[in-house]
């Protein structure tokens, strides 16, 4: 089983532009994600995926492996599925770039769970951990999942799932966490499928791949990423070095 990770790049951020570029000790912060996915040593090969001519070049110039985007994309996977869908590869592992302190161990869960899928039930495998602050349960910026007794993804919202009607009953509210693990074949058939209302509505992609049936294998863990989404986030990733 060939596994890849692949890391999507927009040099153009909302919140925080070109903080790819940015410097955090001595390397741009893209450049130590990319790293940092290699020294996990759980992958075949590992490539940026990226618009940008300069984060293209920032990686091929360190003798890293880097794949220019041809179209304009709405999404991570269709991103990642353009650039993997010529490539002999069964398993793909979405890495965020903005996350340089790259833990292995929530890497390693998500690989194993198609190690373990001898029946290839599992179109792909994610993460969620518990919280339990109701400011972090009501916020819409973490989205919530909600998962069957085998642990496939009933769905995913922004809003609190599930509505606590009935206090007392033993709900835990999941938060799902950003790292994907693919079948090839499933990111392709992504790719070619139309958004639909749920995704529109919610603006979470993972939405696209229930609407169409696929199943998402859910993990849970105590992992807590460290994203740089603000120059505040910049700093306190320079202390951490």
């Amino acid at each position: 089983m060939k596994i890849i990770a692949v890391i999507p790049a927009r040099y153009a951020s909302t919140r925080f532009p070109a903080k790819l570029m940015q410097d955090l000790g001595g390397k741009t912060v893209i450049l130590r994600t990319y790293e940092a996915a290699i020294n996990t040593k759980l992958f075949d090969d590992v490539f940026v995926v990226t618009d940008s001519d300069l984060i293209y070049d920032e990686i091929v110039s360190h003798g890293g492996k880097a794949i220019k985007s041809i179209k304009e994309h709405e999404s991570g996977s269709d991103r990642i599925a353009e650039a993997i869908e010529k490539l002999d590869v069964d398993i793909v592992i979405n890495v965020q770039g903005d996350e340089p302190f790259i833990d292995a161990e929530p890497l390693a869960k998500v690989i194993e769970v198609f190690r373990n899928d001898l029946d290839q039930k599992v179109d792909l495998a994610s993460l969620m951990r518990e919280i339990t602050n109701e400011d972090d349960i009501n916020n819409p910026n973490n989205v919530k999942v909600v998962v069957d007794q085998n642990g496939f993804a009933l769905y995913f919202s922004r809003s609190v799932i599930p509505y606590p009607r009935e206090k007392n009953v033993g709900v835990r509210y999941m938060q799902h966490i950003g790292i994907y693990a693919f079948r090839k074949q499933a990111l392709i058939d992504f790719y070619s499928l139309p958004m639909q209302s749920l995704e529109a509505s919610e603006k979470l992609e993972q939405l696209r791949y229930l609407e169409f049936g696929k199943r998402i294998k859910m993990i849970e863990t105590s992992h807590v990423g460290i994203g740089i989404d603000t120059p505040e986030d910049l700093e306190k990733a320079r202390k951490m070095l």
